[in-house]
């Protein structure tokens, strides 16, 4: 099937329906912060289920970009992020707020966005097929690299404890063995309930983690937090930048939007890593670097962009070998999985036809949310005065359908309520979820590859190192896991000295 005849079929009127509704749905979610896209997509993702897949992969793609956006109306308005990719956007969007210019910021959040997005997506139609075509020489050692490496990266970027991280991924990993054996269809850890012969359903288990988790946790600790301020803004001022601002700020946005894509490709760094890391340098390319963090909206502009660039880089690394970039796109692995489609290079030869919808889903998709963006500015302040305990409600009310809603079964929902519990003890230790997810997605391929090399080569362990990529990618898993360890000595160290 050729470009226009996919983007013909992208173009069909109920696709572009559901697209619509998960832009819409994606907008409030993250207006409303606490509500992240990991867990909204991770809702829907059951949900789509019943439809055909470009429907329902049209929709998650429309909530993940959408959110994404919609987080920096909080961080601009209340100075609270919607979404940990719009923590950098209150440096200078909250200043410009409060010097009477809520308008302006909301303007370029939503402009800025969609530059950004548009970047990365260049960058993702430039590159994923030759790294598609390159990924076909991969073979079980390869396979079983790489999806270590996968992990490793959500390890290695985890947050502070690196051991926090490791742990999380190895019980992702422990229920990835849950089932029959790959190799011989030999029930293992099923304590003979039949239920368990397909293994742990990854949809419960990130529905409870990302879902029922944080409701809980939000709803333990309400009494603590602040008291939320609530907007009251009559006259948000003019929306759009003059021409004067747009020519100012074209060197941070091709800087920012660029390096994005290239972070959004390094599985486990998202909008939140980047954004800070182009705000940064934004900061010092800029002629008025005094300006930044106190109202500078070429700092606004830079995250904006950043934290929508990533986009194209994560699924970048997800459609071709199968990797996810962030967390989202981790969710989004489960999606396709659920429509029978395995993201890697395979994918790009069985199914090219649903890739480059994909692509063109991105696009149309950051349309939907700039027209909504600018058109709603307004209507973003009242969406925040909706109150917790009705968004609480519903979100639970979603998280035990969507659960039920795949398989039609009560152990599902099990599942997902004992996973949500966990949920919240590991938030309140401080333990990262990412690596727990990836753990279970990608247990069975390393599991399955790792023994099916080691049977071609007799037992040999040599066939891991001594073939060039499956040797670069082991390489790289440890250099990924000692880093963040070498890091930390040198600044215990330097703190003793």
């Amino acid at each position: 099937m050729s470009w226009l005849e996919v983007l013909i079929s992208a173009l069909d009127p109920l696709v572009l329906l559901y697209l619509l509704g998960g832009v819409a749905i994606g907008m409030v979610v993250g207006t409303l912060p606490g509500l992240t896209a990991t867990m909204t997509v991770a809702l829907l993702t059951p949900l789509t289920f019943w439809l055909a897949p470009e429907q329902g992969f049209a929709m998650l793609i429309g909530v993940y970009k959408a959110a994404i956006f919609a987080g920096g109306t909080t961080a601009i308005l209340i100075n609270t992020p919607g979404t940990p990719a719009s923590i950098a956007s209150t440096f200078d969007g909250y200043e410009l707020t409060k010097q009477g210019k809520p308008g302006l910021a909301l303007g370029i959040n939503a402009i800025y966005s969609f530059l950004g997005n548009m970047i990365g997506i260049a960058i993702l139609m430039t590159i994923a097929f030759p790294i598609a075509e390159f990924a076909l020489q991969f073979s079980s050692p390869e396979y079983f690299a790489l999806a270590i490496f996968g992990i490793s990266m959500m390890i290695s970027v985890s947050g502070s404890s690196i051991l926090k991280g490791l742990i999380t991924g190895v019980i992702g990993l422990i229920l990835a063995t849950v089932g029959l054996d790959p190799m011989l269809s030999i029930p293992r850890f099923t304590f003979d309930n039949v239920h368990f012969m397909e293994g742990v359903s990854f949809i419960p288990v990130m529905i409870g983690l990302f879902g029922v988790g944080e409701i809980l946790n939000q709803i333990l600790t309400q009494d603590k937090e602040e008291k939320k301020l609530k907007p009251d803004l009559k006259d948000l001022g003019r929306v759009l930048p003059t021409l004067a601002e747009f020519k100012r700020l074209i060197p941070s946005t091709i800087m920012s939007g660029t390096l994005s894509s290239v972070i959004g490709a390094i599985p486990g760094a998202g909008g939140d890593i980047a954004s800070i890391i182009t705000w940064d340098l934004s900061k010092k390319m800029s002629k008025h670097p005094e300006e930044f963090g106190k109202g500078s909206i070429e700092g606004l502009a830079s995250t904006c962009t950043a934290n929508n660039g990533v986009i194209g880089g994560a699924f970048t690394t997800m459609l071709t070998l199968g990797i996810p970039g962030d967390a989202v796109t981790a969710v989004l692995i489960g999606s396709l999985m659920m429509y029978g489609m395995r993201p890697g290079p395979q994918l790009f030869v069985e199914e090219f036809s649903f890739v480059t919808s994909i692509m063109i889903f991105l696009v149309i998709a950051a349309v939907f949310t700039l027209i909504l963006g600018l058109m709603g500015a307004k209507l973003s302040t009242l969406i925040l005065k909706i109150d917790d305990e009705y968004i609480w409600m519903s979100v639970l009310l979603l998280c035990v359908v969507g659960s039920y809603a795949l398989n039609s079964s009560f152990y599902d929902v099990l599942i997902m309520a004992v996973s949500g519990v966990f949920g919240i003890i590991f938030k309140k230790m401080s333990f990262p979820l990412g690596p727990l997810i990836l753990g279970l997605l990608l247990g069975g391929l390393a599991e399955s590859n790792f023994r099916r090399a080691l049977t071609v080569s007799a037992g040999d362990y040599a066939i891991f190192y001594t073939r060039w990529i499956s040797g670069i990618l082991i390489l790289l898993t440890i250099l990924a896991l000692i880093t963040p360890l070498i890091g930390s000595l040198l600044k215990r160290f330097k703190s003793k000295t």
